[in-house]
């Protein structure tokens, strides 16, 4: 009997289309992999689905941000003894909070560019220009900007308080941009992303030809080592399972910077987590296949 997959996908986040992006992508790499596949589509409610989903071997979850990403939607499942892809209820919560994952990444002796908290637009700004202003629980740089002046401070932190409760202001690092996929509790290869903006912004990330990528990315043993070993202790210090994203800014002496964990990384034609697994040798259908497997 083939392996029956529901592919979780859409959902009320900024990254919806994103989101039904990835499901495309999945839902095509499970069909080649000869799996039985059911979408799940879904804007606000999910739970619908309860008993078709739970005549299924597994849930891919193909959801971005929000409550696919948070940790809600992998407890209900929990709760209901569905098996899904990715990490667990806890780990997922914990990525989605950058202030907490950096609070931690510290703890275990990995650099993070500083940061402050904002829960109130008035709050007191102790991070010297310039810096960045990011909403603390989105993706896709959904409601980023980088600040460079003094006029530019309030409508920044406007715009991050459209998109969540709290908002996070970091230091600005100026750098190569480096991410580094984690499967199983392997390290794959790192991707230099070389964008066409001075930010590896929404368009950057989703349109192809507005950024070039290097996998592996050229860099000193020690420095590749490093990220390596830091993904590694995030990882298992985050709770994370299955598979995972880092994201990583290499400073101009070398050193590299923990920015974020994406606990469902995105699984487009364009998204970095291919890239990676391609260079490791894993085309698109084994790599779906392998987190399946993992999942299982």
């Amino acid at each position: 009997m083939p392996l029956k997959v529901g592919i979780l996908m859409g959902g009320p986040s900024e990254e919806r289309d994103v989101s039904i992006a990835t499901a495309g992508s999945v839902s095509k790499a499970c069909v080649e992999n000869g799996y039985l596949v059911t979408e799940f589509s879904f804007r606000d409610n999910y739970k619908k689905y309860l008993n078709k989903m739970n005549d299924q071997d597994i849930i891919f979850n193909a959801l971005h941000g929000g409550i696919g990403e948070n940790g809600n939607i992998q407890a209900w499942m929990d709760n209901n003894r569905i098996k899904y892809t990715g990490s667990g209820s806890l780990a997922s919560s914990l990525c989605m909070d950058k202030a907490k994952s950096k609070g931690i990444a510290k703890s275990n002796g990995v650099d993070t560019p500083k940061w402050q908290l904002f829960t109130n637009a008035d709050d007191e700004i102790k991070i010297k220009l310039p810096f960045v202003v990011k909403p603390n629980d989105q993706g896709s740089t959904v409601g980023l900007s980088i600040v460079q002046n003094q006029e530019s401070i309030e409508p920044a932190i406007e715009q991050a308080f459209k998109y969540g409760m709290d908002v996070i202001i970091e230091e600005y690092i100026d750098g190569r941009e480096l991410t580094i996929p984690i499967i199983g509790n392997m390290p794959f290869p790192i991707v230099e992303i070389k964008p066409l903006h001075d930010l590896y912004d929404y368009e950057c990330k989703y349109t192809p030809g507005m950024s070039e990528y290097e996998c592996p990315a050229i860099l000193e043993k020690s420095i590749l080592n490093k990220i390596k070993s830091n993904t590694k202790i995030l990882f298992e210090n985050f709770g994370c399972s299955i598979y995972a994203r880092a994201d990583y800014i290499l400073d101009r002496s070398g050193v590299p910077y923990f920015l974020e964990m994406n606990t469902l990384p995105g699984m487009t034609s364009t998204s970095l987590v291919p890239k990676s697994a391609k260079a490791n040798g894993l085309t698109f259908k084994q790599l779906i296949a392998k987190i399946i497997q993992l999942s299982l």
